[in-house]
């Protein structure tokens, strides 16, 4: 079975994590502070970067750096993995979602606009499928109502938006390095802001709330061995074996975007004439790093044609069942049908194959075997 995704992973890959075993740090040491210097650099002069364990703790670290709490609402996407939202929850507060562009599956800044209130506390935007969203625009609609933009950039480390990268203007960005994403650190993820209050709060809360300036104590520091625990947290470190994985893998980052385009390329190019399929379009003055290829087919046909490709070996996906459809939401009293576009969205959507070590002939592949699917007698 051909996957929707998958981890590049090379000789330089592995011998920057043999190091790493190697060295007197498994984690807490030098290698993370490396990487996560170097994944700033990469996205930008003036923001920090601070590491955790899944992309899922990263959402839950920009939500406690933004100081979601009980009373709070986080506006944000149904259109997305359930993380973005349930991590609200579990800081005590209410999510709210708004509906989604038909085109590219992004939050639509109309929608935000029609459903803030006064107790809106953070803007979430995601990324779908590594097409970035206007962050200027959501930080400005996000700052004229006292709130903070969070962008989940999950999906799109490397894109730029106006050749502007991702992470530079979002109050808080967050990063996923799942396998299947662009670059991978096994499991992991990161938090990135332009302003170093939001940065030093995600600092301390993925470190227990642990504080080790003897500037910023509130007690007499009592020796050498002290620290304060100043606020609630946990542990999300990011060992420095995974580090050195992410740190080697950030190298490759141009490879890996240069690759996935060429391979957008070639779908577009081989599908452009199936009329059963709607191409996904990158909106003027994107660049994206596609972490996904989405297609959208006639909803009533989904089935069918994820069924016909699944038996011809190609393990496609289905990006997302929106957030609200789930019996969490639904015991809360969500009810289907606030986000239309949304779920007419992901009532017809398929990902197909995208990595960076999909070859040409797996692409025609797919190709191939999607042309089958849509001629079916399903059709």
């Amino acid at each position: 079975m051909l996957p929707y995704g998958r981890q590049s992973i090379d000789e330089r890959d592995t011998e920057a994590v043999l190091a790493a075993l190697r060295s007197d740090w498994l984690t807490t040491g030098p290698v993370v502070d490396d990487f996560e210097r170097a994944l700033a650099l990469s996205v930008g002069a003036g923001v920090g970067a601070v590491s955790v364990t899944s992309g899922t703790a990263a959402l839950h670290t920009a939500y406690a750096a933004a100081g979601v709490g009980a009373g709070d609402v986080v506006l944000t996407t149904p259109l997305t993995f359930a993380a973005t939202a349930t991590t609200a929850l579990q800081l005590g507060a209410q999510v709210a979602f708004a509906d989604v562009d038909a085109a590219t599956g992004n939050l639509s800044l109309a929608s935000v606009a029609d459903a803030l209130t006064s107790r809106t506390r953070v803007i979430t935007a995601v990324d779908y499928a590594g097409v970035p969203v206007d962050a200027s625009a959501f930080t400005e609609l996000a700052h004229a109502h006292d709130a903070l933009f969070v962008e989940d950039a999950a999906h799109s480390i490397g894109s730029t938006f106006r050749g502007v990268p991702v992470g530079v203007v979002a109050d808080l960005t967050t990063f996923s390095f799942f396998p299947t994403k662009n670059l991978t650190t096994a499991e992991g993820g990161a938090v990135i802001s332009p302003t170093p209050a939001l940065v030093d709060r995600a600092r301390a809360f993925k470190a227990h709330g642990i504080v080790r300036d003897p500037a910023r104590y509130r007690n007499v520091e009592e020796g050498a061995w002290y620290y304060e625990v100043q606020s609630l947290g946990l542990n999300y470190r990011l060992p420095d074996v995974l580090a050195a994985l992410g740190l080697s893998q950030l190298a490759r980052l141009g490879e890996f975007a240069r690759r996935r385009r060429e391979i957008v390329r070639r779908y577009n190019e081989g599908l452009a004439d199936v009329e059963e399929v709607v191409l996904p379009t990158d909106p003027v003055g994107t660049e994206p790093v596609r972490h996904l290829y989405p297609v959208l087919v006639e909803r009533t046909r989904r089935r069918a044609v994820f069924d016909s490709l699944r038996d011809q070996g190609i393990g496609v996906q289905v990006n997302y069942i929106p957030v609200h459809h789930h019996p969490l939401f639904e015991d809360l009293g969500y009810q289907r049908g606030i986000c239309p576009v949304a779920e007419d969205f992901a009532a017809r959507e398929i990902s197909l194959p995208l990595f960076p070590d999909l070859s040409d002939a797996d692409v025609d592949h797919v190709i191939d075997a999607m042309r089958v699917a849509v001629a079916g007698r399903a059709w």
